[in-house]
């Protein structure tokens, strides 16, 4: 008998969450040889509707964690870095502008607030490396000298040249990784397109030197990887990538996967391997062989965009579809590591965010790891940060 396209199996969760949403442990695995057929079921846009957070709703997560709300009334925020200090960046990418959030007394919530730097081009990517604060916007990458407690940063020094990074046109994140031994960092830059044949920059994660200079392919073929990471103790760089729209619920499965120089995973040509896209298969025969399997793949339409590494697991924040008959995702997930590769399957880590059947308060975009081991989620519509820690029970 073949496999279901997804498998899901319900563990006990510790928090109570609404009915319409997932309990925090519910695991899925979708399997890259049960893919349906394109159009198999209708393309529909239905994004979920927002509505205002209910009173004392909170993020239902497994035995023995506890969140708060660590920050509320942002404008936007959309991916966060913890400073050396612990103070938390967001950035808040229609404002043009970073934040700096300050818990001064421990309580897990943010007791000030100021604004770091401003006059970015949709900011998004962000990074600490040696003394400076990195970011990357639709313009460039951008990086700024750094001490503890400092509240603004204004001597931004620009790394990349000018076009490097694509133009603004499509998609605005470019997400921004730098490697362990601190030669090189790398940029995700999304597509224009739904689908379509586009020149690099875009569909690619881009190498530079740490100096910057013209930078170069490292991997292509990704229609939009926003989330992008160094797994801890390892030279291994992972990314999460949002696919194609258009072809139906079950078409195409967003994606976790390892990266290597000169890989190619199939954008616009093909997905999930040599399955071939309708309409570009024919224009580049050779690449469609070439396209590789990713490593995890999520169900389709639930848009990945945070990634971080903790405590032997991938962490991915799901923002939620808008092309299928129900949406799903708008939780964060976690991916199960053992031998330095993921088991295959995927599980809910915080949910919370569905309150009725089509229904969120918010959309979970940014994840960050403080130094003491704490998870913070940005979400974007909910316009809050939330602390995740653990409880030791």
């Amino acid at each position: 008998m073949a496999r279901r396209l997804v498998c899901v199996l319900l563990l006990l969760a510790a928090a109570p969450v609404a009915a319409a949403d997932l309990a925090p442990l519910t695991r899925f695995h979708v399997h890259f040889t049960d893919l349906p057929q394109p159009f198999a079921t209708p393309s529909k846009a239905n994004p979920a509707d927002i509505v205002a957070r209910p009173e004392q709703a909170g993020l239902g997560l497994p035995p023995g964690y506890a969140a708060t709300l660590f920050a509320e009334r942002l404008d936007h925020p959309r991916n966060l870095l913890v400073l050396p200090d612990g103070s938390v960046l967001v950035a808040e990418q229609r404002m043009d502008k970073l934040t700096r959030l300050v818990d001064a007394d421990g309580d897990g919530m943010a007791e000030t607030r100021a604004t770091f730097a401003s006059g970015f081009s949709e900011p998004f990517g962000l990074a600490f490396h040696d003394g400076q604060v990195w970011v990357a916007d639709t313009r460039a990458v951008w990086r700024a000298a750094w001490s503890d407690g400092q509240d603004r940063a204004d001597q931004w020094v620009q790394v990349t040249p000018p076009g490097a990074l694509g133009d603004d046109r499509g998609h605005s994140t470019r997400s921004l990784a730098i490697h362990p031994d601190g030669t090189r960092f790398y940029v995700g830059i999304g597509s224009r397109a739904n689908i379509a044949e586009e020149a690099a920059p875009r569909a690619t994660v881009r190498e530079f030197r740490i100096d910057g200079g013209p930078g170069r392919t490292f991997a292509s073929g990704l229609r939009n990887p926003v989330g992008l990471a160094f797994r801890p103790g390892s030279a291994d760089l992972w990314t999460v990538v949002n696919e194609r729209d258009g072809l139906g619920d079950e078409l195409v499965p967003d994606y976790l996967a390892r990266l290597e120089d000169g890989a190619f995973f199939g954008w616009p040509y093909a997905y999930i391997g040599p399955n071939p896209q309708p309409g570009f298969a024919s224009k580049a025969p050779g690449l469609v062989v070439k396209s590789r399997v990713p490593d995890v793949l999520f169900r389709a339409h639930s848009a990945p965009l945070g990634l971080a590494f903790a405590d032997g697991f991938a962490y991915v924040a799901l923002h939620g579809s808008w092309n299928r008959s129900e949406p799903i995702g708008y939780v964060v997930a976690r991916v199960p590591f053992v031998n330095d590769h993921p088991l295959g399957p995927y599980e809910v880590f915080a949910s919370g965010f569905m309150v009725a059947p089509g229904k969120v308060w918010g959309r979970p975009v940014g994840l960050a790891f403080g130094p003491d081991g704490a998870l913070y989620v940005a979400d974007d519509a909910g316009k809050t940060v939330w602390k995740v820690t653990r409880t030791g029970l």
